[in-house]
């Protein structure tokens, strides 16, 4: 970091150094806040410990992994308040003692239950709200991004969030290290790059039009894979990867917002064809980033329009999908002669980098006040040349005075709430050190700004213990709802202090943000936690098992299940739409996979699901169907703890040390559900099994791309297929039949899947209070704990009497104590 001086460094380390240590208070920061560990009850529990549970867990016996000779009596033990939650839970549900066993009376249940509850709860409550929370990588990059006006992927600077459990906003996760630090003043410094505009006047957009025939490639392939059209227009008949396919044109020239028109039609078809809009690079290992997916009618051209940021240097790519000479003909009788269907590109338009405010919002808020004017070069005839760089002077009427002022404003900015002049003195007197060394005043303001940004005070969010005060919550709020700090009309809305005293304010405002634009990134964030989305790419399919997979149906995939989670809380839908659906929200891709007619086009839109289709709720979508399976088979266990933690909201203890995984049989020699009946014998292993593997049966039925299968496929022995997919032979073969019955831990059987779905769905309330937990976690970025469990309780109570609308349930998060408090 050649630009930053040591004092830059030295503030930010101590600060974040002071915090890091803990048990100190910064401001309005608190951590490591101590209090006395509370213990169990013993003389209460341990004669229903000795009667009930003793021949199972004590005397060296630890069935379950559970010993209770081992077991301590202090819960400021995080192991230990664990095994004791998990003890509670089984006694409760009734899981404990096993039915088999002699059982305790009601009365004698519930004083152990509620005895234990006392301690588990008042330890919780002691210490749930003492722990710091940072800004997630997506929080630091959309903040930094719309108080400068900048569109940088800062994400990319910065290591990876620690998760606690789903979540990777949760505030005991997200350590700072100094060396972490560091990268935050190396982000900051090339977002003031990026932001400070480097001319005096607004740049003007380039507009470049290409067409194919006039490419380097025309000559290597018109004639042959491309025909030359009477209109003028290429004609592209593969959806194979360059050299047919790929087209690219019109490449950039600087990094930046583009607008990119593609003009064409559909040729020699009946119906639409559709393609891929993207861009690529001859860089070696670079990102080919796909902006969407579109179609052509037949007839005369059309013209598709979209933005997207592209880098320095790219080419705009498009490439036709669903098309193909499956007969070689194209080889035999040539490209004249072909009467296939094709994708006929008339002209592709860039016209960028675009430019929405000039001089940018960050370069406002640094400078307003300030005077910023271009110096005049020696040599005028410099100024029209592509490689001048202008030189800026940055003058103040009244130095000292002026530029405490900006650094309050800035910070008033970073900070989420009003600032006084003794706040910012630090900075003061770092942007003074900067000029006493020599510094010219834009480069002094730049490190003083630069520090503002790396600050404790704006890496993390300023909640203290108790109550929160109305600029913590509209933070809270702005954070939850769009994932960026709160925009104007929260905090002119915070300084009258009306979020605190008034619930339909606060409501007004969820209202408000969850019709803005920016509320995509909640979408976004929060079904990539919760549903593991972020691992759509982690494996990849089995070519030869799942030769109809390809980048279209990845795309939609994650596209149908945030439209559909987006379509259930705009529209209040009841929370059973989780798990059991009339509609789903498909294109023409996905439609292909589920096997449902009359879906036209790459749009996701709502689409009713056919009487008697198994289609509907997230379950039967690929893209969870995908992130719970690796590339070549399914696990009944993966899927089954994916069902359990994050559906059903209970959470199965891991395996017992020593306890060997069950791994799936490529060859298709043996199921799964044959090798899971000998490792349930186990006794460590029976009562977890008997809770994951039932839902983890069900889904059997989704093979690991989310098509529907009746048998496994098989790369091994088993049964021949006769099929083309995609002009090509399909290799594998049908292996043994899927068998998707089983029983779940309450005693209820189902047959398959559907069954199973259906037990699901009717357990609304289990279904609310998941969610809801869900949801409360992610809003407040701390896990939910034994003390939440009363309040979660009613908030399933008062979504009951609205009917368990999901947009309810967002509202009556918003409002609640939890949300509120800290």
């Amino acid at each position: 970091m050649p630009h930053l001086q040591s004092p830059v460094v030295t503030l930010i380390r101590t600060a974040v150094a002071v915090v890091l240590i803990g048990g100190f208070a910064l401001g309005d920061f608190w951590v490591g806040v101590s209090h006395a560990a509370e213990t169990v009850p013993r003389q209460i529990l341990n004669p229903f410990l000795a009667k009930y549970c003793g021949d199972c867990h004590a005397d060296g016996a630890d069935e379950g992994g559970l010993s209770l000779d081992d077991l301590g009596d202090n819960l400021n033990d995080a192991a230990t308040f664990a095994r004791w939650e998990r003890l509670f839970d089984r006694v409760a549900d009734g899981e404990m003692p096993p039915v088999d066993s002699e059982q305790p009376t009601m009365d004698v249940r519930s004083a152990f239950s509620k005895a234990l509850a006392l301690s588990l709860a008042t330890e919780h409550a002691n210490t749930k709200g003492t722990v710091l929370r940072r800004l997630n990588r997506s929080e630091y990059q959309n903040t930094m991004n719309d108080l400068f006006g900048t569109r940088l992927k800062l994400k990319e600077l910065l290591p990876e969030d620690g998760r606690s459990h789903e979540f990777e906003n949760v505030g005991e996760s997200l350590n700072v290290s100094l060396v972490q630090l560091e990268q935050y003043i190396a982000a900051a410094e090339g977002v003031l790059d990026s932001a400070i505009a480097r001319t005096s006047q607004k740049p003007t957009p380039k507009t470049k039009v290409a067409n194919y025939a006039e490419t380097r490639e025309a000559e290597k392939h018109l004639g042959k894979a491309w025909l030359h059209a009477a209109d003028g227009s290429v004609v592209f008949f593969q959806d194979l990867v360059y050299p047919t396919g790929m087209l690219r044109t019109a490449n950039t020239q600087a990094a930046g917002r583009y607008r990119i028109k593609v003009t064409g039609y559909a040729y020699q078809s009946t119906k639409p064809i559709t393609f891929r809009v993207g861009s690529t690079t001859f860089a070696r290992g670079a990102e080919r980033p796909t902006y969407g997916y579109y179609s052509f009618e037949p007839g005369d051209p059309q013209t598709i329009e979209l933005e997207a940021d592209i880098e320095d240097r790219y080419m705009v790519e498009i490439a036709p999908w669903g098309i193909f000479d499956d007969h070689y003909e194209i080889k035999n009788k040539g490209i004249q002669n072909y009467q296939g269907p094709g994708l006929a590109i008339k002209q592709v338009e860039l016209v960028g980098p675009l430019t929405d405010e000039f001089p940018s919002r960050g370069h406002q808020l640094i400078f307003d006040g300030l005077t910023r004017t271009e110096v005049e070069p020696r040599n005028p005839e410099t100024k029209g040349k592509s490689w001048y760089v202008p030189v800026f002077d940055l003058q103040a009427d009244d130095a000292p005075k002026d530029i405490a002022n900006v650094l309050q404003r800035v910070a008033t900015a970073a900070f989420r709430r009003p600032t006084k002049p003794i706040e910012v003195a630090d900075f003061v007197e770092l942007y003074q050190s900067q000029i006493d060394e020599g510094e010219t005043m834009e480069r002094a303001l730049r490190t003083a700004v630069v520090a503002i940004f790396s600050s404790p005070e704006f890496l993390f969010l300023s909640e203290q213990k108790g109550w929160l005060d109305d600029y913590a919550i509209a933070s809270r709020l702005a954070y939850f709802l769009t994932r960026t700090t709160p925009d104007q009309p929260l905090l002119d809305d915070a300084a009258k202090s009306l979020l605190s005293r008034d619930p339909q304010v606060l409501l007004g405002h969820a209202t408000r943000l969850l019709n803005d634009e920016r509320h995509q990134r909640f979408i976004n964030d929060f079904t990539d936690a919760w549903l593991n989305l972020r691992d759509i790419e982690f494996t990849s399919p089995d070519k030869r098992l799942y030769p109809e997979y390809d980048a279209f149906l990845k795309f939609s995939m994650l596209r149908e299940t945030r439209r559909f989670v987006d379509e259930l809380i705009t529209q209040n839908l009841p929370v059973r739409n989780i798990v059991q659906s009339d509609f789903a929200m498909l294109n023409n891709r996905l439609a292909k996979l589920y096997q449902i007619d009359g879906v036209e086009g790459p749009q996701i839109r709502r689409v009713a699901i056919p009487d008697g289709h198994v289609r509907g709720g997230l379950l039967t979508q690929a893209s969870t169907l995908k992130v719970s399976a690796n590339g070549t088979n399914t696990s009944p266990v993966v899927r089954g703890v994916w069902v359990m933690e994050r559906i059903v909201g209970k959470r199965p203890s891991p395996p017992p040390p020593g306890i060997p995984g069950v791994e799936p049989d490529s060859r298709g020699a043996s199921t799964l559900r044959e090798l899971l009946a000998k490792h349930r014998d186990s006794d460590s292993c029976r009562s977890c099994h008997r809770m994951i593997d039932p839902p983890g049966f069900a889904l059997e039925s989704f093979n690991p791309i989310g098509g529907w299968r009746d048998r496994f496929r098989s790369l091994g022995d088993g049964e021949r297929v006769v099929k083309e997919i995609n002009g090509r032979k399909v290799r594998y073969k049908l292996g043994p039949p899927v068998d998707a019955s089983g029983q779940l831990a309450n005693g209820k059987q189902f047959d398959g899947f559907r069954e199973f779905r259906d037990l699901l769905a009717d357990d609304e309330d289990a279904l609310t209070k998941s969610f809801v937990t869900k949801l409360l976690t992610f809003a407040t970025g701390r896990e939910m704990g034994f003390s939440d469990r009363d309040a979660i309780g009613k908030l399933v109570a008062q979504s009951k009497i609205r009917g368990h609308g999901v947009g309810d349930l967002i509202k009556l998060v918003v409002t609640s104590d939890a949300f509120r408090r800290k």
